[in-house]
């Protein structure tokens, strides 16, 4: 199954070497198509030595429009859908996000649309030096989010998903509006409205080593408020 994964970046020139090390140790048709939002610590040009170094697995998207994590997904969407894969990964640069998970993401999908990898599920869990109150609204997030919009999912704000290309080129991703993690559960009750079928790989979400990371509470808490305006948006 040829896959194209989706890398957004932002800041993030510790850890994209390694990601992409690993990702390409994979015994999977893989390529990598990383989106850089002019990072100020160099991260897109440490990506274009990535991609010299390994022609034909590495391409760079240099995003010069509206920042954030939707619209970079969306121009990273748009730009690997247009090279024909079978399937679109999307995960986080920061190592969060396990390769080595992949190719069970990719078992899944032969009989899935969309694949998520999931930290709520049997077998699925966090880093244990997340402090106690982060894992607490991380669960109860999940939860506030499924019980809103009637989802049969156990972890909607994952970042770690696997697409078919033709689940994931029927979606009207120029029609989605929410912006940061948001974006990633209207993203999953779309599909789910649209009648796709889901599968659930467990993983371990490993904090960052290297790097700020870009969650706070009051994202987390904006995210909650958000999820009415997703359930209104597609009644």
């Amino acid at each position: 199954m040829r896959t194209i994964a989706v890398i957004p970046t932002y800041n993030e020139a510790e850890n994209l070497p390694l990601l992409v090390e690993r990702m390409l140790a994979l015994p999977l048709d893989l390529s990598l198509l990383v989106v850089d939002d002019a990072s100020p610590d160099g991260t897109g040009a440490i990506a274009d030595g990535l991609a010299l170094a390994h022609p034909g697995r590495i391409e760079v998207l240099h995003r010069t429009g509206p920042r954030g994590l939707r619209a970079a997904y969306i121009d990273g969407f748009h730009a690997a859908l247009a090279r024909n894969p079978d399937a679109v990964a999307q995960m986080d640069a920061d190592l969060s996000h396990d390769p080595a998970r992949l190719p069970a993401m990719v078992r899944a999908l032969e009989t899935s649309d969309l694949v998520l990898g999931s930290r709520y599920v049997p077998g699925g869990s966090v880093d244990h030096r997340w402090p106690l109150w982060r894992k607490g609204l991380s669960a109860w997030g999940n939860f506030y989010a499924r019980s809103i919009l009637d989802l049969p999912l156990r972890d909607m704000t994952t970042g770690y998903r696997l697409w078919r290309r033709a689940a994931l080129a029927a979606m009207p991703l120029d029609e989605i509006r929410s912006n940061g993690y948001v974006f990633l559960v209207e993203m999953a009750y779309i599909a789910h409205r649209l009648g796709y079928s889901f599968a659930e790989v467990p993983i371990h979400f490993d904090d960052r080593r290297f790097g700020q990371s870009k969650m706070s509470l009051r994202i987390q808490l904006e995210a909650a408020a958000r999820v009415w305006q997703v359930r209104w948006a597609h009644r």
